[in-house]
């Protein structure tokens, strides 16, 4: 970003307006279940920075394991009902385990696995794959012109977009997840709808994005315009 936009960034953390969902997140990150268990029972390091260990490569099951999913998972294991994957509750829990692995470095390995090579090559493809009334893909905005803008939007670089996830969006008025973002983004070129917990879109997309974010520290929650 310049030298204004990251003035206008900085003065937004001083004040960030994902704080509500941070608090949020934390408190229910805390709160047992009805059976007494908590998040951090279904977690390594029950739960405390490691959130730059997802998306990761099920080699049991031949899955991508996504934050969003690893959570609903720990609910339904503990006998409550699943939330949404693009916003509010989950949005806000991703935001907590985010700030807990703040500065934590994303270090994504493909495994030398059949499935787990399609996954990447599938999330590959979708990200640079034209699409919509539009015709645009992924790559158009976020690969040939970050930094640019379309209507009042800033275009974010795809490099690093998943360490920065979730994020509190102007348009949006609150909280949204990475699937948020590819449902929202989907839409905006008049492209066929996704299922907020595809396997074969987010997921392997999920998996693209994560190593193309290697090296970089987790620095979500974020905030957009």
């Amino acid at each position: 970003m310049d030298a204004d936009l990251r003035k206008q960034w900085l003065a937004i953390e001083d004040f960030p307006p994902y704080q509500f969902a941070l608090d949020k997140g934390q408190e229910m990150f805390a709160t047992p279940f009805k059976n007494g268990k908590t998040y951090g029972d279904c977690f390594a390091d029950k739960g405390v920075g490691i959130r730059q260990n997802y998306p990761y490569f099920d080699d049991k099951t031949g899955e991508i394991v996504t934050l969003e999913l690893a959570l609903n998972r720990c609910r339904q294991a503990n006998g409550e009902q699943p939330f949404s994957y693009v916003k509010d509750e989950m949005a806000a829990l991703t935001a907590y385990m985010a700030f807990t692995s703040r500065g934590k470095i994303v270090r994504h390995q493909i495994p030398n696995d059949p499935r787990a090579l399609a996954a990447y090559e599938n999330g590959k493809k979708y990200f640079y794959t034209r699409r919509g009334q539009l015709n645009f893909s992924c790559a158009s905005c976020h690969v040939q012109s970050p930094g640019e803008h379309i209507r009042t939007e800033v275009l974010a670089p795809a490099l690093g977009i998943l360490a920065a996830m979730p994020i509190y969006r102007s348009e949006w008025g609150g909280m949204g997840t990475i699937s948020r973002r590819f449902v929202t983004c989907n839409s905006q070129v008049r492209g066929v709808p996704l299922e907020p917990a595809g396997r074969e879109t987010i997921a392997t997309s999920n998996i693209y994005l994560s190593y193309m974010s290697n090296g970089l520290p987790v620095s979500g929650p974020g905030s957009r315009p």
